[in-house]
């Protein structure tokens, strides 16, 4: 049943979602699991900072559903693996049907984990990107509200920019804060708002 007000689906088992979530199981799941919640180890930021590269101008289902040949792909995205990548391997990753196959978007990969090892000696990708975690967080009581870009998202995107990396446009970055729990973007109505104890569920 969808609450016509806010667009929050309440699902056979109660519980209510924004409708991106409410229909195609993977995506409910992902939802109910994980996205939103906070992301503070180096591997699995890049991950999801390398995925959300290639999310761009896709469906977010497109690429959750191709997560493990992405994981096998670029060996479970650990950096300093994937920052060694060669020819021969962007000639294996351009040949993997499993993958989005785009040039650009592997070169980025691979240019962003030789970024990720070079910002150790700043501290680390996590600080860095948690760095840019602003003092409040969206409040959206319905899918309009929801903002697809803010000025932490902008910041974040410059200063990774100036650090080498590469598709990490705003948007792209705040999908990323969005989903790495750095800001709660879950509607006010949905079951998971506040669930990821970094901010407070409450309006």
């Amino acid at each position: 049943m969808t609450d016509e007000t806010t667009g929050v689906v309440v699902g056979d088992d109660g519980l209510a979602r924004p409708a991106w979530a409410a229909v195609d199981p993977l995506l409910r799941d992902y939802y109910d699991t994980e996205w939103g919640m906070p992301v503070r180890d180096e591997r699995g930021l890049f991950e999801r900072l390398s995925l959300e590269a290639f999310q761009s101008g896709l469906s977010w289902a497109t690429i959750l559903r191709k997560r493990p040949a992405f994981r096998a792909a670029f060996r479970d995205f650990d950096p300093d693996v994937v920052a060694a990548f060669d020819d021969d391997d962007r000639a294996r990753l351009l040949g993997d049907a499993g993958i989005v196959r785009n040039r650009l978007k592997i070169d980025a990969t691979i240019a962003n984990a030789q970024a990720t090892v070079t910002l150790r000696e700043a501290g680390g990708l996590v600080d860095f990107v948690w760095g840019f975690r602003p003092a409040e967080t969206p409040r959206p009581a319905t899918a309009a509200e929801v903002p697809t870009t803010s000025p932490e998202s902008v910041a974040l995107s410059r200063a990774l920019k100036s650090a080498g990396f590469r598709f990490v446009g705003p948007t792209t970055m705040h999908a990323l804060m969005e989903a790495t729990g750095i800001v709660d973007t879950h509607l006010l109505g949905s079951h998971r708002r506040g669930s990821s104890g970094v901010w407070e569920a409450t309006p």
